[in-house]
Formats: C-alpha cells, sequence, structure tokens
C-alpha cells in the first residue's frame, strides 16, 4: 500500500501527520509551520489562497475570507446557531436548494464541504511536497459527537480534494492512540478535547494494545471561537460606551479585533494581565477613535464563565455513560489549543480529580492519532487495535412524533440492530421509513438523515403486519438501513452514505473547480 497520511481538519488549524519509519512525524508546511490556519480566501484576482496567506488578508479583506467552515459542514441554513454564526463572521452565508448552508463569495455559492476540501489539499500537497511522491490515501478525523450529516461531508471533502479516505475516525480517539502508545500500562483514559469549534469527551479503556471507546459525549457548538467571539463582546461593549459607536456590523473592525481577542486570549494562559491596542478603530466627525484597553485573566474568566459551565455536563455524561469500575478514571488527558486555559484545567480537576497528563501536544496529537491509524490500515502498525462508538443515537420516526431508538449512543460499531413495528391504520399499503439521529424523545428534534419507503403491503387491519427493520453501521460509520415485511419477504432498504448536500453534479464540478486550482498554483 502506498504511503497514507492523517490529517486533523480543525476548526481553528489543521495538521497533517505521516508515520515514517513506524515514528509519528508531523508535517511542516510550505511556510515551515506544524500547524496551518484552517482558512480560505479569494483575491481580487479571483485566486484562492489557502492557511497562512489567506490569514495574512483576513484583516483588509474580511468578507471574501472563509473561517470556521467546520461548524457548517452537514448543516442546515435555517438552524439557530448558523444564523448566529452569520453575523459573527464577514462573509455571506446562503441556502441551497435542499436547505443546506452554503457560502457565498464573489456572487458564487460554494458547499462547506468544498472549502474544507481546499484545506485538506493544502494537507496532501504539504506530505506530497516533503515526501516528492503522489499521496492519495488518508485517514481524516472529525469531532467525536460529529452526526452523520457531518462525517459524510467530511468524507466528500476529502473526494473533491483528490483524497481516498480510507477512515473517519473521532478527534478523541486519535488522539488517545497518540498518548497510548507512548505508555505500557493498561488505564482507563479519559480524553478532553476542547478545539476552535467543538468539544468532545470520551472515555476509553486501554488493554494490551486494544484501545476501545466505552463512551462519548461532547458540545458541537463550543469551542475556542466561541470564547474570541465573548472576549469581542466585551470589547465592543466598552468601546461603544466609550465613544457611543457600536461597530457590531463593521466586517473589517471585527476582524482586527477577532486577532486581538485570540491573542489576549492565549497571553493571558500564561500571564495574569495582557493590553489590547487597536489604533485608528474606527472614525467618526470628531476623528479617529482608538481602542485600548487591559484585561485580566479573573476579567476573561468571568466574561468567560457561561462557556466554562457548558463544559462540566457533557463531561460527567460521558463519565456516567462509562459506568467504568468504581467510577475513576486513571489519567486525563487534554487536546486542543483551548485547553491551556487555565481555567479549564481547574475545571478538569476539580470534575476528575485528577490532575491533567501534558503527555502530549495538544495541537498535534490529534493529526499524529490519525497517522498511526493510517498506519494500522497500511499494515504498519500491527499491535494495536481501534474499537470506536456511535456518538449518537439511531431510529426511526414512530407515532406520535416520537423518536423510536433502534440504536443507543456509545454502542460499539460495527454492529447490527433490529426492531419489530407495524401499521398504524387498516389495510395500510405503504410505510413511510424516516430514519433518524439524535437523543430527544420528540422525532423533530433529531436530525432527519434519511427517508425511504416499503410498499406493496397486503391489506391486513392496523396492527397486525409485522415489519422487521435492521440498522447496520460499518468501521466507517457508514449506515444501512432497511425494512422487511415478515409475512411477504418485500424489502427495501437505504444507505447513508452522502450527508454532505451535495449531488453528484455538484461534486464533480468543485473537484473540477479545486483541480484547476491546483494547476494554476503548481
Amino acid at each position: 500500500m502506498s504511503r497514507v497520511i492523517g490529517i486533523d481538519l480543525g476548526t481553528t488549524n489543521s495538521c497533517v501527520a505521516v508515520l515514517d519509519g513506524g515514528t509519528p512525524l508531523v508535517l511542516p508546511n510550505a511556510e515551515g509551520a506544524r500547524t496551518t490556519p484552517s482558512l480560505v480566501a479569494f483575491n481580487d484576482a479571483h485566486e484562492r489562497l489557502v492557511g497562512q496567506q489567506a490569514k495574512r488578508q483576513a484583516v483588509i479583506n474580511p468578507t471574501r475570507t472563509i473561517q470556521r467552515v467546520k461548524r457548517l459542514m452537514g448543516r442546515k441554513y435555517r438552524d439557530a446557531d448558523i444564523q448566529e454564526l452569520g453575523q459573527q463572521v464577514g462573509y455571506q452565508l446562503v441556502e441551497h436548494v435542499n436547505g443546506d448552508c452554503w457560502v457565498q463569495v464573489n456572487g458564487q455559492a460554494f458547499a462547506p464541504a468544498e472549502i474544507s476540501a481546499l484545506i485538506l489539499q493544502k494537507m496532501r500537497l504539504t506530505a506530497e511536497d516533503f515526501f516528492g511522491e503522489e499521496i492519495r490515501d488518508a485517514v481524516i478525523t472529525v469531532p467525536a459527537y460529529f452526526s452523520d450529516a457531518q462525517r459524510q461531508a467530511t468524507r466528500v471533502a476529502g473526494k473533491i480534494a483528490g483524497l481516498n479516505v480510507l477512515r473517519i475516525i473521532n478527534e478523541p480517539t486519535a488522539a488517545a492512540l497518540a498518548y497510548g502508545v507512548q505508555k505500557d500500562k493498561d488505564a482507563n483514559l479519559l480524553v478532553f478535547d476542547l478545539g476552535g469549534g467543538t468539544f468532545d469527551v470520551s472515555v476509553l479503556t486501554v488493554r494490551g494494545g486494544l484501545f476501545e471507546v466505552v463512551a462519548t459525549s461532547g458540545d458541537n457548538h463550543l469551542g475556542g471561537e466561541d470564547f474570541d467571539a465573548a472576549i469581542m463582546a466585551y470589547l465592543l461593549d466598552a468601546f461603544e460606551a466609550e465613544h457611543g459607536m457600536d461597530l457590531s456590523g463593521d466586517a473589517m473592525a471585527l476582524q482586527r479585533l477577532r486577532g486581538e481577542a485570540e491573542t489576549a486570549k492565549c497571553e493571558l494562559s500564561t500571564l495574569r494581565e495582557t493590553s489590547i491596542n487597536l489604533p485608528f478603530f474606527a472614525v467618526n466627525d470628531s476623528g479617529a477613535k482608538h481602542l485600548t484597553a487591559t484585561l485580566t485573566r479573573a476579567q476573561l474568566e468571568e466574561i468567560c464563565k457561561p462557556l466554562l459551565d457548558r463544559l462540566e455536563a457533557p463531561a460527567r455524561r460521558a463519565l456516567q455513560d462509562a459506568n467504568l469500575p468504581g467510577g475513576k478514571v486513571d489519567e486525563v488527558l487534554l487536546v486542543g489549543g483551548m485547553t491551556r486555559m487555565p481555567a479549564v484545567q481547574q475545571l478538569v480537576e476539580r470534575i476528575f480529580g485528577n490532575k491533567p497528563s501534558r503527555g502530549v501536544n495538544p495541537d498535534e496529537a490529534v493529526a499524529i492519532g490519525a497517522s498511526l491509524q493510517a498506519g494500522i490500515l497500511a499494515g504498519e502498525v500491527q499491535e494495536f487495535t481501534l474499537m470506536d462508538v456511535t456518538p449518537l443515537s439511531l431510529g426511526l420516526r414512530a407515532k406520535g412524533n416520537r423518536m423510536s431508538k433502534v440504536i443507543e449512543r456509545n454502542t460499539a460499531i460495527p454492529v447490527r440492530a433490529t426492531k419489530i413495528y407495524t401499521t398504524t391504520e387498516d389495510n395500510q399499503n405503504t410505510v413511510i421509513l424516516q430514519v433518524l439521529q439524535g437523543e430527544s424523545e420528540i422525532a423533530t428534534d433529531n436530525s432527519l438523515i434519511g427517508t425511504f419507503s416499503l410498499t406493496d403491503l397486503p391489506p391486513k387491519p392496523a396492527g397486525r403486519l409485522r415489519i422487521e427493520v435492521a440498522f447496520d453501521i460499518d468501521r466507517d460509520g457508514i449506515v444501512n438501513v432497511s425494512a422487511t415485511d415478515t409475512e411477504t419477504g418485500n424489502e427495501q432498504s437505504i444507505t447513508i452514505e452522502d450527508g454532505s448536500g451535495m449531488s453528484e453534479a455538484e461534486i464533480q464540478r468543485a473537484m473540477q473547480r479545486v483541480g484547476a486550482m491546483t494547476e494554476a498554483a503548481s
């Protein structure tokens, strides 16, 4: 098998690693950095810039600089948090014909998967430049709490980027793999992963080379970007109170402020106090106005308290679902740049009673773990086995708008489960099956990931037919659902393979556009 790379496709930064001589190696990009900003920009010449180049021109070109695209993957335009995100970013979000959220730049709409593909392509080209050979196979990581639609959108992004995606694996699981290969003892391990855009907690048991996920939980709408937004809101309010100017709709001012907020947040992980200075932040009739402020660590923790409070419930839920003997983990592993915040580390120690381990680099652990999983698939690593779980429950919509669960969350995959249903009306000849993913007892509060019909049912009184529904989830997380009339043997099925919201024609056009960009750059 040819060389296989591991890619951490992050909200804020991305990273690529590979096994080289059996040892994980994080690859530097063309700028010499080991991580790459997950930004894509369009300049005046309609060229696409990716990574550090995009970040450098973000302040002067905010409406054509796309960031935080990971939060749009597999999402609907009318989702409440998407509307909130649209108010924060400088570029325009639009509704696609199928209701998905797309990005519009220079009058052209792009699927989030295509924008993500440009970042993945940058990772692929980084590896190709390093080794001087073509690379097509990859393992890509996603947040553990990603839905089926978000996972499949990530897979489509890989396809558009010219990658053969061998496996989609969860970020905390990858981080645990990176950590566990350094240890030679059995352990119960908890991975606390707070990245730029998502929060995951996973509990794993490590036994003699077997890495088994036993529980996972999280919040897909909580990450470092939210902490930045909280700081920005605080500073904007202070500026308006002093100068009477509301700049919440000024894209260029917001982009400048976002950079300062992120810098201040990072500095306060090691300092007690930092200064924020933005000269010529705004202009009114009386002249230029500068934004100057001092921010202390205590102020930061107070500003971000609502966000910090949201970390506790998923963490405790994962620990409860794991049902570990003694209810205790041996080590807590911190992953993601936000875990450098002292308040986050203190919260982790308070919840779990353990001082967090610093055994891996929180910015590189996920990519390293992905490269190890790539090594397992390529046959280079044989002493480790990885077993994961499905993060969210799967089921069908039942009478009364109820969610009838067939596979519960935290079930080990691959898995097959069946359940018997019946008709609700006399002489009903068709049943429509709506496949749902989520935890709410109310069907419409969950994600609809597929619909199919079982037809030509024999006429029977309501409740007399027996319809067996089977759910299968393979190791890649692909869901297959079938329904069989047990009397006639009539069967219909649906494979939930592509939740990206893109048609095959749209995927092919995106591949051509991304391919054309590669040729222009080479």
